[in-house]
């Protein structure tokens, strides 16, 4: 009897044993993010909202969610995908212009390694925009609000691309076809493709280089005009201690359907991080907006279209690895009167600041 109990207790021992093993290895995880905030504008806008041109945290002297999602991830080495159901004051922005429970797809989509030898996939799905150093995932980012030139240009996509990334990881090279610009449903009467690339380069931990484009109409066939997008930045990592990123983009869009001439619209931006300690950062922004012709950001007839001036201040505290707590002073000066504050008076400049406390798990 003492030897059949021994026997089951090893038994057992060794289902648990096996059990544990399985839930370390299972390749699927489950991760979540949340990021709640306040942000006041000094001009306090009537409507309680930032200026049309703020995608990301753009509800005013009120306590927000700007992103919350939950997300499954399933990954093995040749299968892997993504699923991400969000909520929050950026999905509401971003999302407005996609049709029913798309508006909570932050991330859907599938992969499959197609060499044995390579690290080579195909993937197909809702993807963040491989477009840009942002993201909207505050955490990843250095500074709490996202730059003029993120809010104004893809954070997700949707599409199938092709990926490489090289045996020493230095190297990543990406295909894309997509259904537009931020788009996840194509827009009616749209039947033109667009397409993407990008590549990065990493010689070391210290430096990262980054070329992207986008190629595409985001309009229908019969008013089609090409839009041409490309995206520069470099992230140079100087010291432990200090890092800059700096970034350019420029797109050229069709004056119409046909014609040979451009609008064009351009962005610099420049971000300084200093880490004080283990847990405190310093991060300031400089950046410039120029759109004259109104293709991305229409602010009304006015004779030098949309042009702004942006610098930010952000003090941010790691309470924990993954707890944060971000305060941050950003003003937008822009050449015409573009601001409207709680009167009705039209003003050039946009104070603001905000804190935000996100948390990763």
């Amino acid at each position: 009897m003492n030897k059949m109990l021994l026997v089951l207790g090893v038994l057992l021992a060794n289902g648990h044993l096996l059990m544990a093993q399985e839930q370390v290895s299972s390749p699927l995880t489950i991760s979540g993010y949340a990021e709640a905030y306040y942000s006041y504008d000094f001009n306090n806008p009537l409507n309680n909202s930032r200026p049309s041109f703020v995608y990301s945290h753009n509800r005013n002297n009120e306590v927000s969610i700007n992103l919350a999602f939950i997300k499954a991830a399933y990954n093995t080495e040749n299968v892997r995908a993504n699923l991400a159901l969000a909520t929050g004051s950026y999905m509401n922005a971003n999302y407005a212009a996609e049709p029913g429970v798309l508006k909570n797809i932050f991330e859907a989509n599938v992969g499959i390694r197609i060499s044995e030898k390579h690290n080579l996939w195909i993937d197909a799905g809702v993807f963040p925009s491989h477009l840009g150093f942002e993201s909207a995932i505050g955490k990843d980012n250095w500074t709490l609000t996202r730059s003029l030139s993120a809010d104004n240009s893809p954070y997700y996509e949707t599409g199938a691309k092709i990926s490489y990334t090289s045996p020493t990881g230095k190297w990543f090279f990406s295909g894309l076809l997509l259904n537009g610009w931020q788009r996840i449903q194509r827009i009616d009467g749209n039947t033109t493709p667009s397409f993407g690339h990008q590549i990065v380069y990493k010689p070391d931990k210290k430096l990262t280089l980054n070329s992207s484009s986008f190629i595409g109409s985001d309009k229908a066939d019969t008013v089609r005009r090409m839009r041409y997008f490309h995206n520069l930045y470099a992230t140079y990592q100087i010291s432990n201690t200090f890092g800059i990123t700096a970034g350019f983009d420029i797109g050229l869009e069709q004056t119409e359907k046909g014609s040979s001439d451009y609008n064009t619209w351009y962005t610099p931006v420049l971000l300084a991080k200093y880490v004080s300690s283990p847990r405190l950062s310093l991060i300031a922004r400089a950046e410039y907006y120029q759109d004259k012709k109104g293709v991305i950001i229409s602010v009304g007839d006015t004779p030098s279209g949309f042009e702004m001036v942006g610098y930010s201040l952000n003090l941010d505290y790691a309470i924990f690895d993954q707890l944060i707590w971000r305060t941050e002073y950003r003003n937008l000066h822009a050449r015409e009167a573009t601001f409207i504050d709680r009167s009705g008076n039209v003003t050039t400049s946009s104070p603001t600041i905000a804190t935000a406390i996100a948390i990763a798990f």
